[in-house]
């Protein structure tokens, strides 16, 4: 199923990112209830018991009113006089204690269910398959994280326990009127049937501008993380300006939605009030009626009343609280809707860890394309001895990063398999397999956290000892010993206390550190200044020994060391061999050497202007 969301511009785009089902009210409240509420029952009780008591205190009133009007002011009843005082200071002392434990409880509820609900949607965004989350605005994860799980909780807590407890007070004082006179009743309530009508004549408006509201709040949410991802870009561009009116334009139409749903929220109190009030006229023109001609008494009317006068808040609460339940009813949705997403990527209740020996890699026949469906990899067959060095080259688009993404179980092929000693990936278990690889990329991910926490993130359980092992081979401990705190010293967020160099050398040492069969490389050191590329380059030649290595290659002087060099072209494979053969042979690859090494004067001597091998001096 797709949905229809709003996009940065304002117009409407198709999207299939963040699908989001109408779920049933009762299923959704039913949810909330068994996943979050049941297995805390013992609380939840607590919370019904000291709701009901309060409601309970409240049909109490009327007729404490009616008994203080007829036995003291007209039977002059003096024992009364005593006691009544008494009965209502007990009743409200133990009506506000039972307020505040229900308080108290409520509270705790929510909290708990904001907790649960975060914690398992951060666990689902880390176990989902990698391509749904790059397609998806972060923005909107984050919206969802953030604020819809508190609408969550508001409809979950707030606004059920509220519709519980003014419901529990309607009931306990509709049936104390009744009791009192049941044609005074009926005249009060009368209007009742209009209100609900009108409700749910509001319903869909209320849930769909809701709606709107929560994805532009994605929207707005992706653009902020956008800006500030890419604040020097801005910056240097002189885009500030336009960045605010983009971020404006989206700001407005989240105001513009807030404020159908705020307009209608306004108006369900004034129509109950207005609706509650012809009930109330007509019962004061009976009862006024029957206190002149019938035996209708004072004490009497006044209970009643009191208890007409005091139904009608939480009547009007009810209308409010029912607007407030479309806005959780949408949120649960969009909460749920990552929840219950199933993986591309998934485990088989069968699978089994994979035992590496040699690390050999085999593409048998495979087949893959991405969620938009275009073809990626073409009956892709590769076959990577154990302990080799294999490198992927080729133009932009051919598939190189995908067969990275696929060895590490990113995706999963549409046709064929890939092996790892022999053993089916989709056999195994996704820890082990991923356990089997170390990824260094040219971009290095850093979490805001300290020097060490980076280095053996992935190792835990590494000594000190291992840890500084690890830096000195990768040439950052040096460096890292110059720092305040050496490698207790936080390395900011993304890494931005560092330089390119040293987060680049930090996630080299956190690769040696993983001591995996397996190294994927996608061209690490590409970005880095000469003396550290030197460094890291060393440091690579030690790390390569006795491993499979797959590297990515961008620049093709650092594939010549390479035991098999694999040329890509639109997901297939082109040509294979070693540096020299490729070059004598004239196809792609010589191409992409001649335009990369036209200016070499040492290439050009060794293989000629058009990218020929010369032949050896005699």
């Amino acid at each position: 199923m797709k949905n229809i969301l709003l996009s940065n511009s304002g117009s409407t785009r198709e999207s299939d990112t963040l699908d989001v089902p109408d779920y049933d009210a009762r299923e959704i409240v039913g949810r909330i209830y068994r996943d979050h509420l049941k297995p805390r029952w013992r609380i939840l009780a607590v919370a019904i018991f000291t709701m009901v008591f309060v409601a309970s205190t409240t049909g109490a009133i009327p007729f404490l009113m009616q008994r203080a009007i007829d036995d003291i002011f007209v039977n002059r009843d003096a024992g009364m006089l005593y006691f009544l005082p008494i009965a209502v200071l007990v009743i409200m002392a133990l009506r506000a204690a039972a307020e505040y434990v229900s308080r108290v409880t409520e509270a705790y509820l929510g909290s708990r269910i904001i907790a649960d609900l975060r914690t398992q949607m951060f666990e689902k965004l880390a176990m989902s398959d990698i391509g749904w989350l790059q397609t998806t605005h972060s923005g909107r994860f984050v919206s969802v994280f953030m604020t819809d799980v508190l609408v969550v909780n508001a409809a979950a807590v707030q606004t059920l326990s509220g519709l519980a407890k003014n419901f529990l007070q309607v009931l306990f004082l509709v049936g104390a009127m009744f009791y009192m006179d049941w044609m005074l009743a009926t005249i009060v309530l009368c209007m009742l049937p209009i209100g609900v009508w009108l409700m749910q004549l509001q319903r869909k408006r209320t849930r769909s501008s809701v709606r709107r509201t929560l994805q532009e709040t994605g929207d707005l949410g992706s653009i902020v993380t956008q800006t500030l991802q890419a604040i020097r870009v801005v910056k240097a561009y002189h885009r500030e300006a336009q960045e605010t009116t983009r971020a404006r334009a989206i700001i407005d139409r989240t105001l513009e939605y807030m404020m159908q749903t705020k307009r209608m929220r306004a108006a369900s109190g004034p129509v109950a009030e207005g609706l509650s009030g012809i009930g109330i006229a007509g019962a004061i023109f009976y009862g006024g009626w029957q206190g002149i001609y019938g035996d209708l008494t004072l004490g009497h009317f006044s209970g009643f009343m009191t208890a007409a006068m005091l139904v009608y808040q939480p009547i009007k609460s009810l209308a409010q609280l029912f607007n407030t339940l479309q806005e959780g009813l949408v949120a649960s949705s969009r909460v749920f809707a990552i929840l219950d997403r199933d993986s591309l990527v998934s485990e088989r209740p069968e699978a089994r860890p994979l035992a590496v020996s040699g690390g050999g890699i085999t593409f048998d026949h495979v087949d893959f394309s991405y969620r938009d469906g275009t073809p990626v990899l073409r009956d892709f067959h590769l076959n990577i001895p154990a302990g080799s060095r294999v490198a992927l080259v080729g133009p932009s688009g051919a598939g190189k990063s995908t067969v990275v993404n696929l060895i590490l179980r990113f995706f999963d092929p549409n046709e064929g398999k890939i092996l790892i000693d022999g053993q089916d990936l989709k056999q195994a278990t996704i820890a082990s397999t991923r356990l089997a690889s170390a990824l260094l990329t040219q971009d290095p991910v850093l979490f805001d956290d300290t020097v060490r926490a980076n280095i053996c993130y992935g190792s835990e359980g590494a000594s000190d000892e291992e840890i500084e092992a690890a830096a000195r081979a990768a040439g950052a401990h040096e460096f890292i010993e110059k720092l305040e705190e050496g490698y207790d010293s936080p390395v900011g967020e993304s890494g931005n206390a560092l330089s390119g160099g040293q987060k680049q050398r930090i996630a080299f040492a956190r690769t040696i550190l993983r001591d995996a069969p397996i190294l994927l490389l996608d061209e690490p050191t590409s970005a880095l200044d000469a003396e550290a590329e030197a460094t890291i380059q060393t440091a690579l030649d030690t790390l390569l020994q006795d491993r499979t290595v797959v590297m990515i290659a961008h620049r093709l002087s650092t594939v010549k060391k390479a035991d098999m060099i694999v040329v890509m072209k639109d997901g297939a494979i082109v040509e294979m061999g070693k540096h020299a053969e490729l070059v004598a042979a004239g196809g792609l690859y010589a191409h992409l050497h001649r335009t990369q090494f036209a200016d070499s004067v040492e290439d050009i001597a060794t293989y000629g202007p058009n990218g020929s091998a010369q032949p050896a001096e005699q």
